[in-house]
């Protein structure tokens, strides 16, 4: 009876060795270069919404600078404007509109796996702090990819 206990219990051992889930070793860190991160004062009027996305092309580029600038010059705060399409890509993350000041949207970390990039976005500042209106961004831009890019 012993040898059978004990060949169960390895064998469950092995399968809980060999199914384990991802580990630290198979992300890696993805280098990003910060563009602006900020917040618009529009009071939504930028016609920018709750959302996370990537641009790959210069004429989706100038269109959100046109929108991001519509109401005040948001991007004379950038790093750059002129990003090369052909090597990298944009990564943006716009929060709500908040009726106070003090927030933020925070792009804390980009990994990298086989075959995915992972965006982790926090809100460090949680508000309260002024009596204005406020849509925190976030933009980044990394190297071109074609794997997919998912936020947590």
């Amino acid at each position: 009876m012993k040898p059978k206990i004990s060949i169960l219990f390895i064998t469950i051992f092995i399968g809980l060795m060999t199914s384990c889930s991802k580990t630290d070793e198979d992300l890696n860190p993805l280098n990003l270069t910060a563009i602006g991160q900020n917040n618009l004062f529009g009071n939504g009027r930028e016609n920018i919404v709750q959302q996370n996305f990537t641009i790959s092309d210069s004429d989706s580029w100038n269109e959100l600078l046109t929108k991001m600038n519509s109401v005040n010059n948001n991007s004379d705060g950038f790093t750059e404007t002129n990003i090369d399409f052909a090597n990298f890509m944009v990564i943006a993350v716009f929060d709500k509109v908040y009726g106070n000041g003090g927030h933020s949207i925070d792009i804390i970390k980009i990994t990298e796996t086989e075959n995915k990039i992972i965006v982790t976005i926090d809100n460090v500042l949680k508000g309260n702090a002024t009596a204005v209106m406020t849509q925190p961004y976030h933009i980044v831009k990394i190297r071109k990819t074609n794997k997919l890019i998912l936020f947590e």
